[in-house]
């Protein structure tokens, strides 16, 4: 028996032409947009080059001027590292008889945002004028009823760059800085976010290695001056008068000055800070860094600072002891370079090591919240506090010492030979390393 075979009464599809004339007409009003955007986006990078072949010592005024900073004398700094850091800022919180400013990058619910609510509700019930400014992504985690309770006593809170669509063209421009002023006399500057990370004193994976420092004399005023940039960008609040910016004497005979940065179309503050002092360098480098992402110029400066026979040091965190193994894996892409050109590699085994720390030729040193990557150098903001004096910077020699005991170093031959899954990981994750 034959099968009939069943006729399909599907209608064939008529392919639609549409003229190339139409497609150009649509695209047309689309590429001037597309020509601001990139104009927009885009940032002048210059090749730095510094005309000078003066040592640290001799390039300290102009470090300062090229960085917008002013040298101030008469200071007394103090390094305060690990969980200790908390005990030394309640303690001065507890002090406070007029104001309170706080910034700061991450915040996340625990023992730390505990007591710092009660500190802050405490310290307003005594009529010190308290403020906080979060950012808008780092800082989202501190709790809401938190925040609340904190305005409900007179805190003033604010948010930078909040995550909203008013904001959706400046989102990727964090605070990261971390800042306490304390009526306007006592600072504290470093790399100590409020989480309950930071307690501790670096003794496993949960409890992160840091240091930050603790300043009084001039120089804290040019902290209250980087904590009043962003509160009058936030929140149009203008703070003057004595209460913030107070006449300060001397308390010690160190010189220092304060480095902050915001997005700019020229190299940033932070940046020059870094490539300069790497320049001046005649002795030694010493760097510890969470976040170690050097730019062509950085690296050509460390590489020039080995030819002259400088001593090269620099530590960060291993690929499995730092909260971003993405990052990490992006320094791996030019570890290669640097190890053949005599720059000692340093992978710290213990814990996330976040100290932000440079000292040049055991008498210059920066300490702050900013990074050794793009990141910190082009899109954050950023402050760093730069202190010329030999005692603080053997105390952070001293601490790098230390810091070997669990540290590894890293030699050219076996990491030329790493794994190729290892390496093919390293180049895509250096991919993005602009936004690390």
């Amino acid at each position: 028996m034959k099968k009939t075979t069943k006729q399909s009464t599907k209608k064939p599809t008529k392919k639609v032409e549409v003229p190339v004339w139409l497609l150009a007409l649509v695209g047309l009003p689309i590429l001037p947009l597309l020509i601001i955007l990139w104009s927009v986006k885009r940032r002048r990078r210059p090749h730095l080059q510094l005309q000078s072949e003066d040592g640290i010592e001799d390039l300290i005024p102009s470090i300062a001027g090229l960085t917008q900073g002013t040298i101030c004398t008469g200071n007394k700094v103090e390094l305060v590292q690990n969980g200790e850091f908390w005990e030394w800022v309640f303690r001065d919180l507890e002090n406070a008889k007029a104001t309170i400013n706080y910034e700061t990058f991450l915040a996340k619910k625990g023992k730390l945002t505990d007591r710092m609510t009660a500190m802050m509700k405490k310290k307003a019930a005594e009529g010190v004028e308290v403020r906080m400014m979060l950012d808008g992504s780092g800082g989202k985690h501190y709790p809401k009823e938190d925040i609340q309770e904190l305005r409900d006593a007179g805190v003033k809170v604010g948010k930078y760059h909040a995550l909203e669509v008013r904001n959706l063209g400046i989102i990727n421009n964090r605070d990261h800085r971390k800042i306490f002023v304390i009526d306007g006399k006592v600072g504290y500057v470093g790399g100590h976010c409020l989480v309950d990370n930071w307690l501790g004193d670096a003794e496993d994976k949960q409890h992160f290695r840091d240091i930050s420092a603790r300043v009084e004399g001039p120089v804290a005023a040019q902290l209250q001056s980087s904590f009043a940039e962003n509160w009058i960008e936030e929140t149009g609040e203008v703070i003057g008068g004595e209460r913030f910016f107070p006449e300060l004497c001397d308390t010690g005979e160190m010189k220092a000055h304060v480095v902050w940065t915001s997005p700019t179309g020229s190299p940033s503050t932070v940046k020059l800070l870094h490539y300069m002092a790497l320049h001046a360098a005649r002795k030694s480098i010493t760097i510890q860094n969470p976040y170690f992402l050097p730019d062509p110029d950085a690296r050509k400066a460390l590489l020039d600072a080995v030819k002259r026979g400088v001593n090269v040091r620099i530590m960060i965190p291993a690929d499995h002891a730092t909260d971003s193994p993405l990052v990490q894996h992006a320094s791996h892409h030019h570890y290669g370079t640097l190890l053949k050109g005599g720059v000692k590699l340093f992978d710290y085994q213990k814990t996330l090591l976040h100290q932000k720390v440079m000292v040049i030729d055991g008498c210059w040193a920066s300490v702050g919240s900013t990074n050794f990557d793009d990141r910190s150098f082009e899109v954050n903001d950023e402050v760093s506090l730069v202190v010329y004096d030999t005692s603080i910077a053997r105390e952070l020699e001293e601490t790098f010492t230390r810091d070997l005991e669990h540290a590894t170093e890293v030699h050219f031959e076996p990491w030329k030979h790493r794994p190729v899954p290892h390496k093919l990981r390293d180049f895509f994750s250096f991919l993005f390393n602009e936004q690390l």
